[in-house]
């Protein structure tokens, strides 16, 4: 070889070496793995009294189930294959003691309260030696069968007697206008079941069974009385297709068969549901941004409790209701006792049997129970810590929901306050916005839920909710377009209301007259937290539901605010038996209105937010969560002599005369240098669909 050529090409190689190792070594400078400061440490006091609201152990549920199998006299079945007929357990979860116990006990003035599990009190955990029966006394006698809440193995038993029963009598009708053959439709319920107390009738909706399947509706309704104990006495009371009902199955079949129908058929989808498929329909591109800690979390998750800055707050999951809040505080003083979530309710219109009987009350169906298993880096930030919540349902044994809440601290982007001086004098002051979220999503039938509570360094608390999911549709035909929008071929997108029932239990402190204000203007400082419903008219529910006509549990829904005095007999605002009977509601809201004067008293106030939905094309495949959102602010007022964020570390101000480039002066400054690094971030898992059965 030409010994130049050989120079040439050593030298050139020489120099990609030295490029390469210089790209390197500038991308190890630049990127870091990112270092945590030190943990914070809490009071051990703190964390320990926290575990008085903590929810069950699934050691604890079993404790529960096995007493109760061995000291209720009666055979129990378990909740997954019982009958109607059967006595069964249908769930296990804390029973929160009296106030005035758990007060005691948080100010060192009592003992711990013992824990245990309702609708058998059954104590006190880990190893229960008493029960006693509640029923009656919470509601004023035994609750009848009818407002039982539907386990799934009774829907499962309802599907089968569609499919082998009432299926049967129609067998031309179904193969030949939707080509059935045993596995290509899916159900949905409704409720209320029925139109009066005492019913258990309940219209279940027809779709083809594809991805989705909630916006493909073939025509088809059929009402099942499924009032009896006993299966076999099951029977269809009514039938719906296209416009027309008929007396049954056997009647719908007759009609078809003697050319009396007008058949719509509705084209066959393709498994994946083709244009209710939630599959991108783009492919990947550059990553989105991601929210990361440089020094790692200003947060601490103990058991139950969390502590972020000035905040400090206990967390638990009810199976019925969902996320809730205890002994929250600021600056070490107790402002709420508890935040919760109540309800969810969606009220629908329709030209359908199904969607024009349709309340759906979903802390019936179990908000905590549907707690889904949340996406690392869609459902929260890909760093937020993620908590497995435990509950029993619906069977005898307790299972996890993996990953079902999680909490982070989010910088919103914006300032919580700034001001920009030109004027006199020359500086600049503001606070990043970075508030703490505490978050749960919960995916009832075709909804997902977000439910947040969101911490701001002024001291105020949000509670939020968000909808999203696949719209519930009903089969477009006739003058369907007056209750909603055509959002595909055959698919009506029904006309709804949302509404979210929250429990607010403020504890702000003892009636004080601030000593500067002038005698005759004396304020109560026991009033020193205000209230924001933005956004939270309902209008539209209030014409869906006229005075007079709307069962006796949808009352509560006319009150944007309602304040009462705290009773421990009226712990939450509705009843998971209010769903099959509204008519007469096992826990009847409008009995907490009575004209008791609230002056002097524990008060606490049922907040109800709400928003009407018009499904449009932009719903398919799926309602996004912007413009869906309501929620409520709690705030102090005239709770502080000046705004807490002022004590915030995170705060900026320099002045025109000062370095603003150095870190001393601005913290902002360093950001360069402490905000070098790269997370650690953890692989990627999802747990969501283990021991998982297709209902």
């Amino acid at each position: 070889m030409n010994p130049k050529l050989s120079c040439i090409l050593l030298v050139g190689a020489a120099v990609i070496i030295f490029i390469l190792s210089c790209m390197l070594l500038s991308r190890g400078r630049q990127s870091p793995s990112c270092e945590s400061q030190p943990r914070i440490v809490e009071k051990t006091g703190s964390t320990s009294q926290s575990l008085v609201f903590a929810d069950l152990t699934p050691e604890e549920m079993a404790q529960v189930v096995r007493y109760l199998r061995g000291s209720l006299g009666v055979r129990l079945v378990d909740a997954s294959r019982a009958e109607p007929s059967d006595s069964c357990i249908a769930s296990v979860e804390l029973q929160v003691p009296a106030k005035a116990e758990v007060l005691r006990f948080l100010d060192g003035a009592g003992a711990r309260p013992p824990r245990g599990a309702p609708a058998y009190v059954v104590g006190p955990l880990p190893t229960p030696a008493y029960h006693r029966d509640v029923t009656v006394q919470k509601y004023g006698g035994k609750v009848p069968y009818h407002r039982r809440p539907m386990l799934g193995s009774e829907y499962e038993q309802v599907g089968a007697f569609l499919k082998t029963v009432a299926f049967a009598a129609a067998p031309t009708f179904l193969k030949e206008v939707f080509e059935y053959d045993g596995t290509n439709v899916a159900f949905q319920s409704t409720a209320t079941p029925g139109f009066q107390s005492g019913d258990r009738k309940s219209w279940f909706i027809v779709f083809q069974n594809v991805s989705g399947f909630f916006v493909h509706p073939v025509g088809l309704e059929v009402l099942v009385d499924h009032s009896s104990l006993d299966v076999s006495q099951w029977a269809v009371s009514r039938v719906f297709y296209n416009g027309q009902y008929y007396g049954d199955m056997v009647q719908l079949e007759s009609a078809y068969v003697q050319g009396r129908i007008s058949v719509e058929k509705v084209g066959k989808a393709p498994r994946d549901g083709d244009f209710s498929s939630m599959k991108p329909r783009a492919p990947a591109a550059a990553l989105f941004p991601l929210q990361f800690e440089p020094q790692g979390p200003r947060y601490s998750v103990r058991n139950n409790h969390v502590l972020f800055q000035a905040w400090s707050f206990a967390f638990g999951m009810s199976v019925h209701r969902g996320l809730r809040l205890f002994d929250v505080r600021h600056k070490g003083e107790r402002v709420a006792y508890e935040i919760s979530v109540q309800e969810a309710l969606s009220v629908y219109g329709s030209n359908c049997p199904g969607g024009m009987s349709t309340r759906y009350m979903d802390g019936s169906f179990g908000i905590g129970r549907y707690a889904s298993p949340l996406v690392r880096g869609v459902d929260c930030p890909y760093l937020a810590t993620y908590l497995d919540v435990h509950y029993l349902a619906h069977s005898q044994v307790s299972r996890v929901s993996k990953s079902a809440l999680c909490i982070f601290e989010q910088n919103l982007g914006s300032p919580l306050r700034r001001h920009y001086s030109n004027l006199q004098s020359l500086y600049y002051g503001g606070l990043v916005n970075s508030a703490l979220v505490v978050r749960s999503i919960a995916t009832v039938g075709n909804y997902d839920y977000v439910w947040d509570f969101i911490f701001y360094q002024n001291g105020a608390i949000e509670g939020k909710v968000q909808a999203t999911g696949y719209v519930a549709s009903s089969f477009l035909h006739g003058d369907g377009l007056r209750y909603g929008n055509r959002v595909w071929e055959h698919t009506l997108g029904t006309i709804r209301t949302h509404s979210f029932n929250y429990k607010v239990d403020l504890d702000v402190g003892a009636v004080v007259v601030q000593g500067w204000v002038p005698p005759s203007r004396a304020v109560a400082r026991g009033h020193r937290a205000e209230l924001h419903l933005p956004g939270l008219g309902n209008p539209a529910l209030s014409a869906a539901l006229p005075q007079g006509a709307a069962p006796v549990f949808f009352l509560v829904l006319r009150y944007q605010l309602a304040v009462t005095r705290r009773k421990e007999e009226e712990p939450t605002s509705t009843s998971i038996y209010n769903q099959n009977d509204p008519w007469t509601p096992t826990v009847a809201f409008a009995d907490f209105i009575n004209n008791e004067t609230i002056t002097n008293e524990d008060l606490v106030a049922w907040i109800t937010a709400g928003f009407l939905h018009i499904p449009h094309s932009e719903d398919i495949p799926n309602t996004v969560t912007v413009g869906n959102s309501v929620g409520f602010l709690l705030r102090p007022y005239n709770y502080y002599d000046l705004d807490p964020s002022i004590f915030s570390h995170d705060g900026v101000f320099f002045t025109s005369e000062q370095d603003f480039t150095a870190c001393d002066v601005n913290p902002i400054a360093c950001l360069p240098k402490t905000a070098s690094c790269l997370p650690n971030f953890p692989p990627f898992t999802y747990d969501g669909f283990q021991n998982m059965s297709r209902l």
